[in-house]
């Protein structure tokens, strides 16, 4: 493929990257220290039409690639992780199954408000006793008059304390497969339980959910048969991966630039340290390693728009750039010295950020599977 960026695509990434210099940049660390859902910069997000990239325009959407999203979201992660998390789940997750699969009312008072910032929706599979195992997931569905009655627990919900709409992968029918399913805030039986506190993405709350006898009825059933929620899900897979990976491209630069500048600055033994080996050999390292994460981020972004094979080449890119990403982080850091570990600076904040993305879509264990397998098949 061509590496070089269409004028379009150039003009995506420029517009991204001037809006985390100007807006997300400046106010990341207080937003991160306020522990608080970033709901302006949210909805001005929204206002650039980031939540509509991925959908087709005759949905509302823009109708732009796999390859522009990631430019855009790896801008975003360079400001702040927490906030490309939560749009990442917008645009994405949140609402994907309801454009696949929601009927005309879902489409016009969820999915569309949505798009514009004015709905927040997120997704509810991980489980207490299922993250990568899918046969684990226990929350049951069972059919009653007008639709279903859900019980169990989830976890690691992002977005759940300020989400408006939960959709919500459970077990359904005598074969007892994984069914989708739209619960919306107000639904009786849906507990919002305690927020998880995490080392890092502070802005972003998450929490565990309850279906304690939740009935949702049968035109929020998303799945169009019992069971079909895997195979819908294992399609928007890739994606999410690819994403993940160019969220970690976007912290990793942020990281490796203030390491540039700050061994440009710190001055020992009469020198600034950027002139010493050890410093310059970190830094052509950082370099380097986040130049080849891009190009294979990028080409697994673009194999997934052209409509070839992706899946193994996703899982790499993940595994990949994200791996890096917490390696250059972590050099950084020790560019900082102990100033690396002080709060002062903001290269403890994307050292903390960057292992998020070490666990969503797949932990590098898992994507190593899925690469081998991708190997012999």
């Amino acid at each position: 493929m061509n590496f070089d960026l269409t004028a379009e695509q150039q003009q995506i990434r420029d517009t991204f990257a001037r809006f985390c210099d100007e807006r997300i940049a400046p106010q990341a660390a207080a937003l991160d220290e306020a522990h608080a859902f970033p709901r302006a910069l949210f909805g001005e997000l929204a206002g650039l039409g980031l939540f509509a990239m991925r959908y087709p325009e005759a949905d509302g959407g823009a109708g732009t690639g796999l390859v522009e999203f990631c430019l855009a979201v790896a801008e975003i992660a360079r400001g702040s992780m927490s906030l490309a998390a939560a749009c990442t789940m917008q645009s994405l997750m949140g609402t994907k199954f309801l454009h696949m699969l929601g009927d005309a009312d879902i489409r016009s008072r969820l999915f569309a408000p949505a798009l514009r910032g004015e709905r927040i929706g997120t997704i509810c599979m991980t489980e207490p006793n299922a993250g990568s195992d899918l046969d684990s997931i226990a929350t049951a569905a069972r059919r009653v008059d007008g639709g279903y009655v859900l019980d169990g627990q989830k976890t690691w919900i992002t977005s759940a304390p300020v989400a408006d709409f939960f959709t919500v992968f459970a077990r359904a029918g005598e074969e007892k497969k994984l069914t989708i399913f739209l619960v919306e805030r107000d639904f009786a039986g849906l507990v919002v339980g305690r927020e998880i506190h995490k080392m890092g993405v502070w802005a972003l709350p998450t929490s565990e959910v309850v279906f304690d006898g939740c009935f949702v009825p049968h035109t929020h059933r998303l799945s169009r048969e019992e069971g079909d929620g895997e195979a819908h899900l294992r399609k928007t897979l890739a994606e999410i991966r690819i994403v993940t990976a160019a969220m970690a491209l976007g912290v990793a630069r942020a990281a490796a630039a203030e390491a540039v500048r700050y061994a440009g600055e710190r001055r020992q033994f009469g020198k600034p340290i950027n002139r010493f080996q050890a410093i310059q050999f970190k830094l052509a390292e950082m370099a380097t390693d986040l130049e080849a994460a891009t190009r294979l981020v990028h080409y697994a972004a673009w194999l997934y728009d052209a409509g070839r094979p992706h899946h193994k080449e996703a899982a790499m890119a993940k595994l990949c750039a994200t791996e890096t990403a917490a390696t250059v982080c972590d050099k950084a850091a020790r560019v900082f010295a102990s100033y690396g570990y002080a709060m002062d600076y903001p290269v403890q904040r994307y050292l903390r950020d960057v292992r998020f993305t070490l666990i969503g879509g797949g932990t590098s264990e898992i994507l190593k599977l899925i690469i081998a397998k991708g190997l012999s098949a």
